[in-house]
């Protein structure tokens, strides 16, 4: 029997989220039986290492609007999310993470929301940061506060990838070439009718984030190389102060020494020289990271690899080594959904 087309589509990135899916799956469940609509799950299972496969598998048992994409290795975060959306069926299509941080219940008001304003983009936007520490909300801060600066103010302050998408709006993500896509900085680029829904960010239910420092700095890092060329100007505009300044000292020391004077200073000419050296090499570090991203995208290589959909293949047979049921495994799930 052939399933009609869903209303919506939930796409949900998972890295070894075992800890955290039943509570997730009961909560999201809930939410989405009661619009009363036709709907689907899409749940983008990123290489995990843990149970979730077997947890997935579960709560399939149980759950016929649940879809598993299945990935052959840990692609990342933006590479899940990408996978998952360019897979959904539904005529709207939401993201969000299975650690409960943003809370399933915003959906149906992002929905109304959508349909009541005739938005194609209805944004998640955290209420507040009073929970996260000063340094996440400086850092925070200075990450919006740029890239509004380089992508423009229709960046939304405050959000991460917990969004509603329109068809229309997924089907402009379908055109872009860019291999991985940064998408809180592509999604508002498009140019979409958007707007905003306001929620209070919850504490992880459980497990571990996935989203350390060095991965935040590294998603800072790629933002701003993938979306703007401000940093070679900056590279640009650094070099040429510094041949000022260099010029500037040639002139005094001519100048002394037609005076008949002598230039001292040779500590301050060290400075000079490592400081020189030091944006030398800033800026080569920066030529050399758009460099490494045009050889990534000359390589065309995919950003992900599909292993199984159970909505278009069997399921495989476990893989030996799977994680075995216990806490949070086929039983528990399915349980948790009765």
């Amino acid at each position: 029997m052939t399933r009609p087309e869903p209303a919506l589509s939930v796409v949900v990135p998972m890295f070894n989220e075992e800890s955290v899916l039943p509570l997730f799956a009961r909560r999201l469940r809930a939410v989405l039986d009661a619009l009363d609509e036709p709907y689907e799950v899409l749940a983008v299972d990123d290489g995990s290492t843990d149970g979730t496969a077997a947890g997935l598998a579960g709560l399939r048992a149980r759950w016929p609007q649940l879809r598993v994409l299945r990935l052959r290795r840990n692609s990342g975060h933006q590479a899940a999310l990408v996978a998952g959306l360019l897979r959904a069926l539904g005529r709207y299509v939401v993201s969000i993470d299975a650690d409960l941080q943003d809370p399933p219940e915003t959906i149906a008001e992002m929905l109304r929301r959508a349909r009541a304003d005739g938005l194609d983009i209805v944004y998640g936007v955290r209420a507040d940061r009073s929970r996260d520490t000063r340094f996440k909300r400086w850092t925070a801060a200075g990450y919006y506060r740029l890239m509004r600066r380089l992508v423009g103010k229709q960046v939304p302050a405050q959000a991460g990838d917990f969004r509603l998408l329109s068809r229309a709006a997924v089907e402009a993500l379908r055109e872009l070439p860019e291999r991985s896509p940064v998408l809180r900085l592509v999604v508002p680029w498009l140019g979409f009718p958007s707007g905003e829904v306001a929620y209070q960010r919850e504490e992880r239910a459980a497990g571990r984030t996935k989203y350390p420092l060095s991965r935040m700095a590294g998603l800072a890092a790629e933002s701003v190389t993938s979306f703007s060329a401000a940093p070679l100007r900056v590279a640009t505009w650094l070099g040429l102060a510094g041949v000022a300044v260099c010029g500037m000292l040639v002139v005094v020391a001519v100048v002394a020494w037609l005076a008949g004077g002598t230039v001292t200073g040779w500590p301050s000419l060290y400075v000079a020289i490592l400081f020189l050296g030091a944006v030398q090499l800033l800026c080569l570090g920066l030529l050399g990271e758009y460099v490494a991203r045009i050889y990534t995208a000359v390589q065309a290589r995919p950003a992900y690899f599909v292993a199984t959909d159970t909505d278009t293949d069997t399921d495989p047979a476990p893989e030996a080594g799977a994680a075995p049921a216990g806490p949070g495994g086929p039983a528990e799930l399915a349980d948790s959904l009765r």
